[in-house]
């Protein structure tokens, strides 16, 4: 997981105050190995440092869910239990 996430202060936060800072998911995704074949129905992931993203690729605007590095191992690592 090279990407780098980029993050600046959010606009809700006031002048000078300590803030929240936000940054934008990279749209490096890749179709999901586990998506089947040639399908249009298929499972997108974006590689973050320490998480990934992953959305629908029908409905690539619809938005993303991003899970922590270890939520996501543990997720393959069922997944791939399951094709066994």
């Amino acid at each position: 997981m090279d990407a780098q996430l980029e993050f600046h202060k959010s606009s809700y936060s006031a002048q000078n105050q300590n803030c929240v800072e936000v940054a934008t998911i990279p749209a490096n995704y890749r179709k999901s190995s586990y998506s089947s074949g040639n399908s249009q129905n298929c499972v997108e992931v974006a590689d973050l440092p320490r998480a990934a993203a992953i959305r629908d690729s029908k409905h690539s605007d619809a938005g993303h869910l991003v899970f922590p590095a270890s939520e996501w191992d543990a997720f393959l690592g069922a997944a791939r239990a399951e094709r066994l």
